[in-house]
């Protein structure tokens, strides 16, 4: 298998993972607590070991595998589809180390539920939220974006006689609108939402 197709496997189990995450956190439009219960019942799937550890073998592969191709296609990338899937590419490498790296370290340094509270935490305080709204944005964005690439490059024909670059440009409008209304469910209809007590310590309290 080369490692453009360990690079596609990889990527495409985890983008069933994002997929069903940003489902969850379209719920939060219903409140934090929906957004909960629903994060509850979805774990008892993804918090198995073995689902977790495939999931993070996962993530470790499409990083090393997506770096390499960055550093292969740099330079010989021509289109604007082909450095979208480049650049966007780069961002969610840098994204998944960040992320998880916090993620791992809330559940097993600082002992908190990393559930709705632990990701918005920053996002619904300043200063902080001047860091966590590009970095979240851009995470989402690039996740479409670089769907709208691989789109591009292996869709050839029309649908509903859409040509596939306009197919692409959909698919990244749509991650932009999502982005939007995701923003307006994780700060409460963008009124901010109260941080409880032991989550404080992630805003400097």
């Amino acid at each position: 298998m080369t490692l453009k197709k360990i690079h596609f496997v990889s990527g495409l189990t985890i983008a069933i993972f994002i997929s069903l995450h940003l489902v969850n956190h379209m719920l939060s439009v219903f409140g934090a607590d929906n957004h909960i219960n629903v994060m509850n019942t979805m774990r008892l799937i993804y918090r198995n070991i073995f689902v977790e550890s495939i999931l993070l073998i996962g993530v470790f592969v499409q990083i090393i595998s997506g770096l390499k191709l960055f550093k292969s296609y740099r330079k010989i990338t021509t289109t604007k589809f082909e450095k979208l899937g480049l650049w966007t590419g780069l961002y969610l490498v840098v994204f998944f180390i960040m992320h998880i790296s916090a993620v791992l370290g809330g559940r097993f340094f600082l002992h908190l539920d990393t559930n709705f509270y632990f990701g918005v935490a920053g996002l619904n305080s300043f200063p902080y939220n001047l860091f966590f709204i590009p970095y979240y944005g851009l995470a989402i964005i690039s996740f479409f974006g670089h769907i709208a690439a691989v789109h591009r490059k292996k869709m050839n024909g029309n649908i509903l006689n859409f040509p596939p670059e306009i197919q692409s440009i959909a698919i990244l409008v749509f991650g932009v609108l999502l982005t939007i209304f995701l923003f307006f469910g994780l700060t409460n209809h963008f009124k901010g939402v109260t941080i409880p007590k032991e989550y404080e310590i992630l805003i400097g309290k």
